[in-house]
């Protein structure tokens, strides 16, 4: 509790050379007052009420600023100035220490005088707050730079607000000036430029707002000299289009009036002596990249002021989960400009919040008109950049309307090569780029190794509209699109050879770019030559971002427009192969994959590129692998060892092996999937960037896929899971969407396999997010089909039948039968679970005949043994044929060295003969199988297993469980 000393009758608090009379909220040294801002008096008054005690961080942040989140800086800030006008440290002088950790003490003597409220002098001077407009009931987003311009004010006396029209600039000067309003004893001026429009009027326009008298053609040394022992903040607001003329005031009155505080906004500092500039940013925006809830996206202040303006307009709108990343885009597409957003907002009464959104995508948005009672230059978008449009210079104006063809950044290079045409002077353009980086018509982000521009995209609109009306559009959009197809041809022959970031980093921000040279050259003034080479150049880019449905969208127009100059050459090679990968990903596996793949061999053979010949090799095993050409997949792959060995490539022959492995596991020869996949663990990542970007996915991920697949079936359970384990960690550290989802579809099954139904449940979580949010399909319907499983093994059948039936309708209309086997016989299980056995026989029968057509498969082991439970538990059972097909199932299990399908089969099979009364062969088929494993005893079928041996009055022998650490298989590579 406060001191009672500290009530209104102790009202002069005195210390050292100090008095505080807490009333007057005034501070004096020897007599002579004491210019500190109110934070930091306020931090004083805090501190005194508790002399000798320390007063932690937050009590004093809490005390000083109710209500508002400011950063611990801030405070810092604060004390720093208190300090120095408490000339603290000075001759010994000690009023203020700070202790680490805990917060600050004041540690000077402190008497207390009882005293009467003094009453209050008489005042000769005028206090002019009244000629400050009414501040906000709200502001939103602006508190911290409130805060932190009026306590630079407090000790650096001139700060100039800058920033492009509608930021927001005069809402915080005002908002400052009714803040500091008690700490300067003359009051606050402020005056608003923007209606003058003779800069000789300046002078004047500044007396006449102090109500001083006007006698002379220059008032400037009776202004002076009224405001000479003046105690004010003056607000000079909109300097930018009298900028000389407001500038040579300012630095006047500075200078020659030592007790005058000066806030001045502009678009572009006043470049005078004792100016300091504070860099007015747009309001916070949600990221583009996150989905959001409706409580998320209210953390971000743009957001906070669209969704308050949207109430002040009296429409009816709640914000929804479902909305919020509509809302997102909104304020993302109007860069958190306030003027902007708040205009906006009006409309979604009109037009709703969705067709606001799409209203936005057209310069209709510029006319939008606000509150009546705004500026002029404030009603619309437009006239708001009427007003900074019609202070640049033609030069000036020439170039931001040529600059308006980016999208997005852009460099000085390319501002160069596009807006720097004959009739301007590329030396010239530099110049009148930073001139308009000065004029906040052009942002400049020098935070990375090169600068980049960008238009905000208001602004970007608009300076299109002055392109258009120009007649220059189809002649700079030409320009832009040459500018960036040599640009990616230069650039991304170094994409493999830079991490992920570093292209994110070094290329993300070209990205719209790109696109809006492609929307041109394919559009009716554009040029199909420009195009088609422009596609190809930015084929690897879009493959290396997983922009896989906009690369096929580019490259399927490309091919569509290649002439007589173009088929036959490299250009449509690499388009033909890009439209191969992308088809393969996006939509299935029809025939259109298999002719642009050819098509593009048969041109990489004609060329004699080797390379390439490899790459896409590899591009066809994937696509044999996905139909289920299993046969055709290896000889694919023993091509693709041959070219790989003849070009003495190391890379070549690794990835030419991880296919080989691949393959030979689906055909069920495990000893030889296990020795080719084992190189994967012999060898670091050959190049992660040349296989995701080649071949579109990482091949060694899914060889790490496959031996974690075949470690399960060959009786290493604990150490299968621990290896898809960390093979979807590595799968997911490699930031790419489509191998993230290989790994989750190939370890997934060894999930469902152990019977582990939380990772299972995970993995379809994890698997549905993201081929939703990359819009891989076939992935989408491969979620499906693990959920189906999983509703399965949880004892929902009948829900686990209907999601694998359309799964399987969905995945056979895109030819994508790589998983059809495993697919087939978990359908066929949970038919005869919901009891329709002669269904399940049939579909069973079907998958069996089809391998056994195509030849051997890893899946026809448990296959024969679905077969034979089938049989064996049909109201008229046959089990005579249920015992031959176990038996069949173990031969096969057996050649395949599954040990694990072994295990499955004796278990089905133990229980027929344990049902017949032959307990004794029951167990002297399982209790082998069973010794055999030297892991995994807490896995489903091994626990399985162990039950009925008990209950066979066989107890299974207690072994010990082998001890795995992370990563333990990659010792196999030597077995």
């Amino acid at each position: 509790m406060p001191d009672e000393s500290l009530s209104p009758e102790w009202n002069i608090i005195s210390f050292g050379e100090f008095r505080l009379a807490l009333h007057e909220r005034r501070l004096e040294a020897a007599g002579a007052p004491v210019n500190l801002g109110s934070r930091a008096l306020a931090i004083l008054i805090a501190l005194i009420e508790r002399a000798g005690e320390i007063v932690s961080n937050r009590d004093l942040i809490a005390r000083v600023w109710p209500k508002v989140t400011v950063d611990p800086g801030t405070l810092r800030f604060h004390m720093a100035a208190l300090r120095k006008a408490l000339g603290d440290g000075q001759s010994g002088a000690r009023y203020v220490t700070n202790v680490p950790g805990r917060g600050y003490c004041f540690v000077a003597p402190v008497a207390r005088v009882r005293t009467p409220p003094p009453a209050p002098a008489e005042r000769h001077t005028i206090r002019h707050d009244h000629l400050l407009p009414p501040r906000l009931k709200r502001m939103v987003g602006r508190d911290l730079a409130v805060e932190t311009i009026s306590a630079r004010l407090a000790t650096q006396r001139f700060v100039t607000i800058i920033g492009p029209g509608g930021i927001g600039k005069t809402t915080v000067a005002i908002a400052i000036g009714h803040a500091l309003s008690a700490d300067f004893a003359d009051g606050i001026g402020f005056v608003d430029l923007a209606p003058l429009s003779d800069p000789r009027l300046v002078p004047s326009a500044v007396a006449s707002a102090l109500l001083l008298p006007v006698h002379s053609q220059d008032p400037t040394p009776g202004l002076v000299t009224f405001l000479r022992d003046k105690h004010m903040l003056l607000v000079l607001d909109s300097c930018e289009h009298l900028i000389a003329a407001a500038s040579t005031l300012a630095e006047t009155i500075f200078a020659q009036a030592p007790r005058i505080h000066i806030l001045a906004t502009s678009q572009e500092k006043l470049r005078v002596d004792g100016e300091h500039v504070h860099r007015l940013h747009p309001l916070d925006c949600p990221p583009d990249d996150m989905e959001l809830t409706a409580a998320e996206l209210l953390a971000y202040p743009a957001a906070q002021l669209f969704i308050e303006r949207i109430a002040a307009s009296g429409a009816h709108f709640a914000l929804s989960d479902a909305d919020a990343p509509v809302v997102a885009r909104i304020c993302q597409k109007l860069d958190g400009i306030a003027l902007a957003i708040e205009l906006a907002a009006g409309r979604v009464g009109a037009y709703g919040i969705r067709g606001t959104a799409a209203l936005l995508n057209h310069r209709l948005r510029l006319l939008w008109h606000g509150r009546r009672t705004a500026q002029p230059r404030h009603q619309t978008l437009t006239a708001t950049l009427d007003w900074s449009y019609d202070l640049l210079s033609e030069p000036e104006r020439l170039i931001m309307r040529r600059l308006s063809v980016f999208v997005g950044f852009f460099t000085l290079e390319a501002a160069q090569s596009v807006a720097a045409a004959e009739d301007a002077d590329r030396a010239q353009l530099v110049e009148t780029v930073a001139s308009l980086v000065a004029k906040s018509l052009v942002s400049a982000d020098i935070s990375g190794v090169q600068t980049r521009y960008r238009l905000l995209e208001t602004t970007r609109v608009y300076a299109l509209g002055k392109l258009a009306e120009s007649g220059e559009t189809d002649r700079i959009s030409r320009a832009h699109a040459i500018s960036y197809r040599a640009f990616l041809e230069r650039s991304t022959g170094e994409l493999p050879a830079i991490s992920k970031n570093e292209v994110l980093a070094r290329y993300g921000g070209y990205v719209g770019n790109v696109r809006a040279a492609l929307e041109w050259s394919f559009s009716q003034p554009g040029e199909h030559g420009i195009a088609t080479a422009l596609a190809a150049a930015a084929a690897s880019l879009f493959l290396e971002m997983s922009l896989l449905t906009e690369c096929h969208r580019w490259t399927e127009r490309a091919v569509a427009a290649l002439d007589a100059s173009t088929l036959g050459t490299r250009q449509e090679m690499e388009l033909q192969a890009a439209l191969g990968l992308t088809l393969m990903f996006t939509q299935g596996n029809d025939e259109d994959v298999r002719r642009a793949f050819t098509r593009a061999l048969a041109l990489a053979e004609a060329l004699d590129d080797a390379n390439y010949q490899l790459r896409l090799l590899g591009g066809l095993n994937i696509y044999r692998t996905r139909i289920g050409d299993f046969r055709g997949a290896l000889a694919l792959a023993r091509r693709c060892e041959t070219v790989a060995r003849q070009l003495g490539n190391p890379a070549g022959i690794a990835m030419a092996d991880w296919m080989l492995g691949c393959t030979h596991h689906r055909l069920g020869n495990h000893d030889s999937a296990k020795k080719h996949c084992a190189v994967a663990l012999t060898l670091p990542p050959i190049s992660n960037r040349i296989n995701t970007i080649h071949f579109g996915f990482d091949h060694r991920i899914r060889a790490l896929c496959t031996l974690a697949r075949t470690l399960w079936l060959q009786g290493f359970p604990d150490q299968a899971v621990t290896a898809a384990r960390a093979t979807v960690a590595e799968a997911a550290a490699l930031d790419h969407p489509v191998t993230l989802c290989i790994s989750l579809i190939l370890t997934g099954s060894v999930f469902v396999w152990t019977g582990n139904l939380p990772a299972t449940r995970e993995l379809v979580d994890r698997l549905t997010a993201t081929a939703e949010r990359y819009h891989l399909a076939p992935y989408s319907v491969m979620a499906t089909i693990f959920k189906g499983a999983y509703c399965m093994r949880r004892g929902e059948a009948e829900a686990g039948v209907q999601l694998l039936r359309d799964s399987v309708e969905r995945l056979n209309a895109g030819q994508y039968q790589l998983h059809n086997s495993v697919i087939t016989y978990n359908l066929a299980e949970g038919l005869a679970m919901t009891g329709r056995f002669g269904e399940a026989l049939a579909v069973v029968e079907g998958i069996i005949a089809q391998t056994a057509r195509d030849g051997e498969s890893f899946t026809t082991p448990e296959s024969l043994r679905i077969k034979g439970d089938i049989l064996a538990s049909m109201p008229q059972a046959d089990l005579s044929a249920a015992e031959h097909c176990f038996l069949e199932s173990l031969s096969r299990a057996g050649r395949q060295a599954a040990l694990s399908w072994e295990l499955r089969t004796a278990i089905s099979l133990a229980r027929l003969r344990a049902k017949q009364g032959r307990a004794g062969e029951a167990a002297d088929v399982l209790k082998p199988v069973y010794d055999r494993f030297t892991e995994g005893f807490d896995t489903a079928d091994l626990k399985a297993a162990g039950r009925l041996l008990d209950e066979l009055e066989c107890p299974a022998r207690k072994k010990t469980q082998r001890v795995t650490e992370l990563l333990p298989w990659r010792n196999i590579a030597s077995d």
